[in-house]
Parts: C-alpha cells; structure tokens; sequence
C-alpha cells in the first residue's frame, strides 16, 4: 500500500462524497481494531493527494456511539496522511452561536461512556497530552478561509462531546450549559485524541445545526439534516479553498505528540 497520501477528510453528518478529487479510487483496509467505516476515497485535487472517509458510512448506517474511531484514524495513518480536516454538525449552547454559522473548537469536554479512547494495548500505555487537542496550523488556515469567504465563524470554542445518538434532555442541556461550553455535538471525542496519538494534526469544522433543548426548542433529526442540506456547498466551497491553503510542511508540535507521551 501507498502512503503517499497528505490530507484526509472525515465526512460529517450531510456530506458523504467530497465531489472534490480527481483519477480516484476506493481502496479498503483492515486495521488491528478492525474495519473502518467505509472504504475511502482517494484522489488527487491541485496537485495534493486527499483521501476522503465518511465517519457514518456512505448511507449514515453507523451511529456515533457505533463509529470505529480507532480504525478509521488508524487507516488514515496507514494511508501516510498527515493533515486531518473533520467536517461535524453540532448544537448551539449560547444564544449568539446561531444555526448556519460555523464553530471552531479549540477545547473539548468528554461525555461519552463506552468509546475506546486510544491505541493503548497490553505491555504498552501512552498518556497522550489534550491541553490543546487541536492543531494551531489546521486552525489557523481555518480561520483565513472562512473570514476571507464572508461566513461567520466562532472561534475558541468548548465542544461538549455526548455519547449518543440520541439528543440532550432539558436537564442535561441546562447542565453542560453551566460548564461554560459553547457547542456539543457527539463525534469529536475519541477522534481529535486518537489523531493526537497517531501525531496527525486535526481541526474540527463544527456547522451548528440547531439550538440544543435549553432554549425550549426540541431538536429533531429533520431539523438538523434540514439545516445541514442548506450549508453542504458552503462547507465544500470551504474545503477546497482550505486545502489549498494549507501548509505543505509542518512546524506545530503535532508530529512530536509521543516524544513525552510514553514510558
């Protein structure tokens, strides 16, 4: 196999074909934890090999609670990519993050319960550092894509990360509202810690689909895709200006990340 591959792209809720690459091909892999969840796509576009996952699968048959986080950052790695750009929806938790604007998580808060969290096996233990889980280069490129395309953007956001699939109740809602956190959503945890591990940088792209239920307004699945269906181009319109404005060489510390991380 190839590991010639720079960028991947883990597709979100709302974009299953990046419609971005050219002379691609779908290439399946097995990893020690298993199979991702989907083949993946990879191609070239302006010059930069890409490859394209989608964490649902082509069909959104996997739940967030069910994705194989472990394998699908394991088969980008084994791809050689280097670079991960992770489209996500996510629910508002302050009145000013309306939905259609887009959110930059820079923290995140862990909800889940039953994720496998790291490579981590027997005889081996790595205790990788989070204090800032995301990529300053990724998010820096974010940041210059999105202002120069007009979009509003949120920046520094805290990403609450519930286990799923289904939505808050009031309580809970009003709760993670007291943490302080801006946004919540249901993929982002294992994925940015595990790409962390894999010394890969990652950036989140949170569209915010929805209010969460603190602002009495019930979240529905209908909605979220609604919201979702009306901002898919605006995201691929971001992708492809991101991708080129993404450095070819890496100076954050991402590729370090297990210099002090393991005994």
């Amino acid at each position: 196999m190839e590991r010639d591959v720079e960028i991947g792209i883990f597709g979100g809720t709302g974009i299953y074909d990046s419609g971005l690459l050219e002379n691609s091909q779908e290439i399946t892999i097995d990893t020690p934890f298993g199979k991702p969840s989907d083949s993946i796509t990879v191609g070239f576009f302006k010059g930069r090999k890409i490859a394209f996952l989608p964490r649902h699968g082509k069909k959104h048959a996997i739940a967030p609670h069910m994705i194989n986080y472990r394998a699908n950052i394991w088969a980008f790695k084994e791809l050689g990519i280097s670079r991960i750009i992770a489209p996500s929806a996510v629910g508002s938790l302050k009145e000013e993050i309306e939905p259609g604007h887009f959110a930059l998580p820079s923290q995140f808060l862990d909800f889940t319960k039953s994720r496998k969290g790291s490579f981590s096996e027997e005889g081996r233990v790595i205790h990788i550092s989070v204090a800032d889980p995301f990529c300053p280069e990724l998010q820096d490129s974010i940041k210059k894509v999105v202002n120069e395309q007009g979009h509003k953007i949120h920046n520094a956001c805290t990403y609450v990360c519930i286990e799923g699939p289904r939505f808050s109740t009031k309580a809970e809602s009003r709760f993670y509202r007291t943490t302080g956190a801006d946004i919540i959503g249901m993929t982002l945890v294992p994925e940015c810690q595990l790409a962390r591990e894999g010394q890969m940088c990652y950036a989140s792209i949170s569209t915010v689909t929805d209010y969460d239920v603190w602002a009495e307004k019930p979240v529905t699945a209908k909605e979220v895709l609604e919201t979702l269906g009306k901002n898919v181009e605006k995201t691929k319109k971001l992708l492809v200006d991101l991708i080129e404005n993404i450095p070819t060489t890496r100076q954050c510390n991402c590729v370090k990340a297990l210099e002090e991380a393991e005994f």
